[in-house]
């Protein structure tokens, strides 16, 4: 079989002093010798949260005080093109129109409390997201512009993004909220189409889309130059991706880099090749 290792990486800067590390320990498998720690990233004070999210960490709570690295996803707007389906989608939604918002300028008003809280339950289940979980998304430091979409026939709200932004270097797609009767409009897929295009016009390198663990967050894939971080680097490989995903989802008794599977198609030049491409050293 011919090595699919060719496949272009993305590089993640090479500045080693932008956080301090924490290993919160896991539920092991002794018999396997699998003694799995979650990594936390504690920003330093002089950092740019930007720099977290270029390093494969995501927000873990509100506050920005600690980071969790995943396996998660972002598009590349230096590079990224509206495809024939993302054009599909946006059609369908032609009358809805949208507005960025900044946090201090939008009013989180009890109205908008409750539909927040409606979309939840019916989407992650009956108080997954409680009213105080809400009020602390809104209004926690994660939380910088709001992008708003609006039906133009009816003239109500329909849609709200939550993003987190730094200016020209990056925007975090965090949570979206909209009117369910808009489903058969695929308006939750349009809103994020939108907010790739938008963050693309105001000239940013890129929109972090969150975590990719399920079959059913390959959604997130449909944009050109995609990215994800698989533990080691940025991937632009999707074929590595639901290999992953596909993996995830059985028993295993190995941990991933003990895959030969996975080291045979990815990584064939073994540990050595690996450890070059991490950018992370004690």
């Amino acid at each position: 079989m011919e090595s699919q290792a060719t496949t272009p990486f993305c590089k993640l800067s090479q500045n080693y002093r932008i956080m301090k590390l924490l290993f919160s320990e896991a539920s092991q498998d002794y018999k396997n010798y699998i003694f799995p720690y979650v990594i936390w990233g504690i920003p330093e004070a002089h950092d740019s949260i930007a720099n977290m999210f270029s390093h494969g960490f995501l927000p873990s709570g509100a506050a920005l005080e600690k980071f969790y690295l995943c396996r998660n996803l972002r598009v590349d707007l230096k590079t990224f093109k509206l495809s024939s389906e993302n054009r599909r989608i946006i059609r369908k939604c032609e009358n809805i129109s949208y507005q960025l918002i900044r946090r201090d300028q939008w009013d989180y008003t009890e109205e908008k409390r409750a539909f927040f809280k409606r979309y939840a339950d019916s989407k992650f289940g009956k108080d997954t997201m409680s009213f105080e979980r809400l009020d602390n998304l809104f209004n926690g430091k994660l939380v910088t512009d709001l992008l708003v979409f609006q039906d133009q026939e009816t003239g109500s709200e329909v849609g709200t993004v939550a993003l987190f932004t730094q200016p020209s270097r990056m925007s975090f797609f965090y949570f979206s909220f909209y009117d369910l009767e808009y489903v058969k409009k695929n308006l939750g897929m349009y809103m994020m189409t939108r907010a790739v295009q938008l963050f693309q016009k105001l000239e940013y390198n890129y929109i972090y889309l969150g975590t990719v663990y399920s079959k059913e967050s390959l959604y997130k894939t449909n944009f050109s130059s995609t990215e994800f971080f698989n533990g080691l680097e940025w991937s632009c490989d999707m074929k590595q991706l639901k290999f992953l995903i596909d993996r995830s989802s059985k028993q295993s008794d190995k941990h991933l880099l003990e895959s030969e599977n996975f080291i045979n198609l990815y990584y064939p030049d073994g540990y050595g090749a690996i450890a070059e491409k991490s950018h992370y050293q004690v």
